[in-house]
């Protein structure tokens, strides 16, 4: 029997050929008409396609530009740095013919009239060619000069070659004025030629002779923010000597406040006086503004004379259009009448014709205890005297009353701050400055013996000439100084830091009964407060820059005549203490005067009144930190392995014996903290058995075992006055047996 689907198949095959037999009806609709019908809709797309296609070639073809330049100045270029940009195409011709008046000024009396749309013509092609820049970040090394008159641009241009010519920078120039005379021309003017390596840039508008105060300022503000987006310049330079066009003044500050640029705006002597601002980097003068210096006075008393004589110095001193430095004065209990008189006459900084309603910015703090300082109130009084609000860019200058300030001294502040605490380059070498001295000590930290300026002994790298061999430069020396130094505000805030554990720590110890001692280095003839900073700098390895370089001049001197001893040294009378009887010569709140009586001092330096190039060695290229020469706290020359290994040794030696921590116990060292050094609150003390302590003695770093018995008979405690909590150390003989090891080693 057949099977079902055979049987199917068969009807299927029957089905097929009966319908092939069926007669074919015109009128009736089949399949193949659908397929015409999509095939012609299918070509009238194409066609239509094909139709706006030619169209729109037509409309490319018809409008083709012909006036570009040749393609290689239309291109980027692959430049290597400091190559030179092709100067922009000459002005177009639309600039050449009178721009449209309006009907409400049709007399033509004014000659700026036009405001109309704003065009660049030549800003985007210098723009597209700095690619090599790295202008697209936004730290970078681009610097931007700006002129709008000719005369300001004639004082820029050599600031701006001179920039080039050291090669720290990427260095631009903008022209944004309303003269039409071409870059070609201005630099010719100005003797800029193919070897000034700087970036040239037209911002100038179309119809700029015409051209409105509000149009021209509105197109300095699209200009200057076309060139922050295709640069981001890390700082702004400008005229400020009167010359510039007011409506490109305030058009620049507006958008260097908007963009949180860098703004330097020079003074009419600044090519004269301010040459040294072309050795800085990008991100030296990045930090020109935000830098902020704050001076501090201790004045002494009975000292009125030096006192006034220092203000004035600092009064005629030239700021050249910076922000000058807040005033504090520290007075003493009982202030002079001439010191009262010139205060309440002081207006500082002085008043200006362009801001005569300017906060005075003297703070005068007057002291209410009659009782004379102890040294640990000395210290901290002076401490407390001033608080950075940022530490890394608030830094203070510390001088003392005797001092008279060179009317430069804020020239020679400025420029090696910005260079050794907030260069891009120098960012590593700076962890280990404490500060900048405006003066060489005449003498070593104890007094005993002169001190000389150390000679070079090998030549920094510098672009310029090298010194020869034994020619004295700047130096770094592990010193505090108090006459006239610049302190960093991070190491400010450290010292204050260290300060408070450094006197938890003799509390601690005076209430255990156990007064160790710490041999003094810094002789009494200075501060207190520098024995503990020098601990300081000892224990993290910092160094102070001196100025080391060979001159007549000096940027600070100190008048000798006008010395004042430290007054937590200075006898106090008896009549200042209770009861009549007289201090004895044992007493640690006694001193002979005699003892003040600083040497033979050499004749004092007259004050720098030329330029700072002039007097700087190597065309005032700074030396690098590396390069220069070292001195450890008691003058000996040290080198970078030296100094670690100094540290490392005294830091250790330290945290046992003062910071009160056992061996082996270690912490992580934090950004403006000394917690690494002391072991407060923590239940840990130095290895001691009572019966013995250890004195470090600090100027020839030899630990010398000392009996308990001797040194509570040299310590009176619980003494306000005495002299335990100034500085102590306290450790056993066992404990002092590997520091001694490798300070042999």
């Amino acid at each position: 029997m057949a099977s079902l689907g055979r049987l199917l198949a068969g009807e299927e095959a029957k089905v097929k050929r009966d319908d092939d037999l069926r007669p074919y009806d015109a009128g009736r609709s089949y399949a193949p008409r659908v397929f015409w019908t999509n095939s012609i809709r299918f070509r009238r797309r194409r066609i239509m396609l094909t139709v706006v296609t030619v169209f729109l070639l037509y409309i490319f073809i018809r409008n083709i530009p012909t006036d570009l330049p040749p393609a290689s100045t239309r291109l980027r270029p692959n430049m290597s740095p400091g190559a030179q940009l092709p100067l922009p195409a000459p002005q177009q011709s639309v600039s050449e013919a009178l721009p449209p008046r309006d009907e409400e000024d049709s007399s033509g009396e004014t000659k700026h009239y036009y405001n109309g749309p704003i065009k660049f013509y030549k800003l985007a092609i210098s723009l597209h060619g700095i690619a090599t820049t790295a202008g697209h970040r936004s730290h970078n090394r681009n610097v931007l000069f700006a002129a709008a008159n000719l005369q300001s641009a004639s004082v820029l241009i050599p600031m701006a070659c001179e920039m080039a010519r050291w090669s720290r920078n990427y260095v631009h120039f903008v022209i944004m004025g309303r003269d039409d005379i071409s870059v070609e021309d201005i630099l010719g003017v100005n003797g800029a030629g193919a070897e000034c390596d700087v970036y040239w840039h037209d911002g100038r508008p179309d119809y700029s002779p015409y051209s409105s105060d509000s149009r021209m300022r509105a197109s300095i503000l699209a200009g200057l923010k076309y060139v922050d987006e295709f640069m981001h310049p890390q700082v702004v330079i400008t005229d400020s000597s009167g010359q510039e066009d007011a409506f490109f003044t305030s058009a620049v500050r507006e958008r260097t406040s908007v963009s949180r640029r860098a703004l330097i705006e020079l003074p009419r002597d600044a090519a004269e006086n301010l040459m040294w601002l072309t050795r800085l980097d990008s991100g030296s003068l990045r930090a020109w503004s935000s830098a902020n210096i704050e001076i501090l006075i201790h004045a002494s008393q009975g000292a009125s004379g030096s006192l006034i004589r220092l203000l004035r110095s600092i009064e005629r001193a030239d700021y050249f259009g910076s922000k000058r430095p807040r005033l504090t004065i520290e007075l003493p209990q009982e202030v002079d009448p001439p010191t009262k008189q010139y205060l309440e006459n002081l207006i500082w900084p002085p008043s200006q014709p362009d801001s005569p309603n300017a906060i005075n910015e003297v703070i005068i703090r007057h002291r209410i205890d009659h009782n004379s300082l102890s040294v640990e109130e000395a210290s901290t009084r002076f401490l407390e005297s001033f608080y950075p609000a940022t530490p890394s860019n608030s830094h203070v200058l510390v001088l003392s009353p005797q001092i008279e300030l060179s009317p430069l001294y804020f020239h020679y502040l400025k420029y090696t701050l910005l260079e050794y605490k907030h260069s891009a380059y120098g960012a590593l070498d700076s962890k280990h400055l404490v500060g900048i001295s405006l003066i060489v000590p005449t003498r070593h930290l104890n007094d005993s013996q002169p001190f000389s300026v150390p000679a070079l002994t090998r030549s920094p790298s510098s672009p310029g000439s090298v010194p020869e061999e034994g020619e004295s430069l700047f130096f770094l020396w592990q010193a505090p100084n108090s006459d006239a130094v610049l302190y960093f505000g991070d190491k400010w805030v450290e010292f204050h830091d260290y300060l408070g554990n450094r006197l938890e720590t003799l509390r601690s110890k005076s209430a255990d009964g156990r007064q160790p001692l710490l041999r003094k280095v810094v002789a009494e003839t200075r501060p207190s407060w520098m024995e503990h900073f020098l601990e300081l700098i000892r224990a993290r390895g910092y160094f102070m820059l001196f100025p080391g370089f060979d001159t007549i001049d000096a940027l600070a001197t100190a008048h000798i005549e006008s010395y004042k001893p430290p007054e937590e040294f200075v006898k106090v009378s008896s009549g200042e203490e209770s009861g009549t009887k007289d201090k004895s010569s044992s007493d640690p709140r006694t001193a002979d005067p005699a003892n003040f009586a600083l040497p033979s001092q050499p004749v004092e330096p007259s004050l720098i009144s030329q330029p700072l190039l002039s007097i700087l060695p190597l065309e005032g290229d700074l030396p690098e930190v590396p390069n220069m020469v070292h001195l450890s706290y008691d003058g000996r020359r040290i080198n970078s392995s030296e100094t670690g290994m100094e540290t490392t040794v005294y830091r250790e030696s330290f945290r046992r014996t003062i910071g009160a921590c056992s061996r082996g116990k270690l912490k992580g060292v934090k950004a403006m903290s000394t917690a690494d050094l002391f072991c407060l609150g923590e239940g840990e003390d130095a290895d001691v058995d009572g019966s013995s302590g250890t004195i470090i003695n600090s100027t020839d770093s030899i630990i010398v075992p000392t009996p308990m018995s001797k040194i509570a008979t040299s310590i009176s405690a619980g003494s306000r006055k005495s002299p335990e909590l100034y500085s102590s150390a306290y450790r056993t003989e066992e404990s002092s047996a590997p520091i001694l090891r490798q300070l042999h080693t």
